[in-house]
C-alpha cells in the first residue's frame, strides 16, 4: 500500500498549467456536500479576536505554556504514560502516513482537503496533524465539525501536535480529545495576565461522546501519551514536539527530546513552529539554552527532515548541514486561510539557492489570487492581475525563471503598483508591507470558493528511504479524484 500515492498525482500540477492550480475549475468538488453548515467564524469578528487574546497576553506578560505543559505531563505520567511518551502502532519496515497542518477552521477550505486526502491516504498507517487542530481557540466543544466529522472516513489513527490556537484553551480541549485526559485543577495566576487570560472551557462530555462516534471504528482509535510524543517503527522515528504559544520548549520537554534523539534510528521532526519559513530562520529556543535546530543538526541524532505547521502554505528548504542535506518543510495548508507566498523574497536562508526552494502556491498564483480578491473587495479593478501577469512580476522581482510556461506579457507601471500594494514589490521608501500582508491581511482574507491552494503531505517509508510528496487540494472535482503532485523529495536513510 506504500506506493498508492506514487500511482496517483498524474493530474497536471500548478507548476505545469493554470488548470493545475485550479484557475479553470469546471466543476466544484464534492467537499461542498460534506460541510454540516455554513456558519463558521470570521477573523474580522471582535468576538473571535477576544477569544484569541492569549497570544497577545503571552507576548506582553510572558507565556505560561511551559508551566502548564509540565502539569499536563506530570498528570499523564501519574496515569501510566511512562517517560518515553512512545506510540508503538506495530508498524513494519515499510509503511506510509499522512501529514496535515493547521486544519481546524471547519469551513470550506478545511473540507476541500478531505476528498483528496482520502484518495491518497488509502492504506496509510496513520495521520499526523501538525499544529492548530481547532480554530480559533482550541475549545473541546468544537471538535465535532472541525476534527471528527471531516475525518470520519479516514480509516486509521490520527495523532496531533498542538499549535498556538490549541493552547488558547490551556490545551484542555486537545488533551481531552487526543490523550483522554481529565481537566487540570485550576491554579491562580495573579496579576493582569491572570485577570485577562482566557480559561479552558468545560467540555460537554455527552456531546464529545457523540462526536467521537463519528470516528468510532476500532481501526481509527488512538490515545497518545501527551502533547509531545515519538512514533516508533523499525525504519524511522517520527518525533513530535509541542512549541506552545510562542515557540519555546520547557526544560523537561527539552531533556526528553535530547534523550529520544539519541536513538540510532533515522528521524523526522514534526513541530508546531517551522524552523525555516519565508526565507527566515526560527530555530525555537529551549529553556536552559540551545535550540530545537541544534538537536536536529547534530549528525549523531540522524534527523533527515523537520516539518512544521503554523504558516498556512507549503515551503521546502533543502539545507546543507555538513556532508548531508536536511529537508526543512512548512506544511500548514490543510484547512485554514492561506498565508501569501508572494511576499517571500528571493531565497538564500540556510544557504539554500532560490532554484532549489519550493513553495505552494507558486508566488505568481498567490499574487494573482489576492489581487483579484482585493480588486473585488475594494472595487479597484486596476489592481487585478492575471496569473501570467503576476508570474512575470514575481519573476522580475525574484530574478528567477518562471516555473510555469507563460504567454506574452509586458510588465507595466499599473502591474508594479498593484504588486506594491499587495506586498510583493518594494516601495520607493521603506515600508514593511509584505510582513503586514502576510501577518494580517492574509488572516482577514479567507474565502470559500476554488481555487483554495490547500495541500497535505504523503510520506512513504522503507528501510532505505523516505519519500515526501506534497499534494494539492484546489476544490475542483477533477483534482479531488486525482490530486496534483506539487512537490516530491526522496531521502536516503542508510
Amino acid at each position: 500500500m506504500v506506493e498508492i500515492a506514487a500511482e496517483r498525482g498524474k493530474q497536471a500540477s500548478s507548476r505545469v498549467s493554470e488548470e493545475g492550480a485550479g484557475w479553470a475549475c469546471q466543476e466544484i468538488g464534492t467537499y461542498a456536500g460534506l460541510r454540516p453548515d455554513r456558519q463558521g467564524f470570521s477573523w474580522l469578528d471582535l468576538r473571535t479576536l477576544w477569544r484569541s487574546r492569549n497570544e497577545i497576553l503571552a507576548g506582553l506578560f510572558g507565556d505560561p505554556s511551559g508551566e502548564v505543559r509540565r502539569r499536563w505531563v506530570a498528570a499523564q505520567r501519574a496515569r501510566g504514560a511512562g517517560d518515553r511518551f512512545a506510540i508503538t502502532p506495530g508498524l513494519g519496515d515499510s509503511f506510509s502516513f499522512l501529514l496535515l497542518g493547521d486544519t481546524g477552521e471547519g469551513d470550506a477550505s478545511q473540507y476541500a482537503v478531505v476528498p483528496g486526502m482520502l484518495n491518497i491516504g488509502a492504506g496509510t498507517a496513520f495521520a499526523v496533524i501538525a499544529s492548530d487542530v481547532v480554530y480559533p481557540a482550541g475549545s473541546g466543544n468544537e471538535y465535532r465539525d472541525k476534527f471528527f466529522r471531516p475525518y470520519k472516513d479516514y480509516d486509521a489513527p490520527i495523532y496531533a501536535i498542538p499549535g498556538n490556537h490549541d493552547w488558547y484553551d490551556g490545551l484542555g480541549g486537545f488533551m481531552r480529545v487526543f490523550c483522554d485526559a481529565p481537566p487540570l485543577k485550576p491554579r491562580p495566576d495573579r496579576g493582569l495576565r491572570g485577570l485577562l487570560w482566557r480559561k479552558p472551557e468545560t467540555v460537554d462530555e455527552s456531546a464529545l461522546a457523540e462526536a467521537r462516534a463519528l470516528r468510532g471504528k476500532p481501526t481509527q482509535q488512538a490515545t497518545q501519551p501527551g502533547p509531545y510524543w515519538v512514533i516508533e517503527s523499525p525504519s524511522l522515528l517520527v518525533v513530535g514536539v509541542d512549541t506552545g504559544i510562542r515557540g519555546a520548549i520547557d526544560a523537561e520537554q527539552a531533556d526528553w527530546l535530547r534523550r529520544v534523539s539519541l536513538d540510532p534510528r533515522p528521524k523526522i521532526l514534526v513541530t508546531g513552529k517551522p524552523i525555516y519559513t519565508r526565507n527566515d530562520y526560527k530555530p525555537s529556543p529551549l529553556e536552559g539554552g540551545g535550540t530545537i535546530d541544534d538537536i536536529v543538526r547534530d549528525p549523531a541524532h540522524r534527523y533527515v527532515a523537520a516539518i512544521g505547521g503554523d504558516v498556512h502554505n507549503y515551503q521546502r528548504y533543502p539545507v546543507k548541514v555538513g556532508d548531508r542535506v536536511i529537508q526543512y518543510i512548512v506544511s500548514g495548508g490543510s484547512g485554514a486561510f492561506m498565508h501569501a507566498t508572494h511576499t517571500i523574497r528571493r531565497v538564500d536562508a540556510g544557504g539554500v539557492h532560490e532554484d532549489d526552494f519550493r513553495c505552494y502556491p507558486l508566488r505568481g498564483d498567490s499574487l494573482s489570487f489576492y489581487s483579484q480578491l482585493y480588486a473585488r473587495r475594494l472595487r479597484m479593478k486596476w489592481i487585478s492581475l492575471t496569473p501570467d501577469e503576476a508570474a512575470c512580476i514575481m519573476s522580475e522581482q525574484i530574478k528567477n525563471t518562471p516555473v510555469r510556461p507563460l504567454g506574452q506579457v509586458t510588465v507595466t507601471r499599473r502591474m508594479r503598483w498593484a504588486a506594491r500594494l499587495l506586498g510583493s514589490w518594494p516601495w520607493p521608501f521603506r515600508l514593511p508591507v509584505g510582513q503586514v500582508f502576510h501577518r494580517y491581511l492574509s488572516e482577514f482574507s479567507d474565502w470559500d470558493t476554488p481555487p483554495f491552494f490547500k495541500q497535505f503531505l504523503h510520506l512513504s517509508v522503507t528501510p532505505d528511504r523516505v519519500t515526501i510528496r506534497c499534494f494539492a487540494a484546489t476544490g475542483c472535482r477533477k483534482q479531488e479524484e486525482d490530486p496534483p503532485l506539487e512537490d516530491e523529495v526522496s531521502i536516503a536513510l542508510s
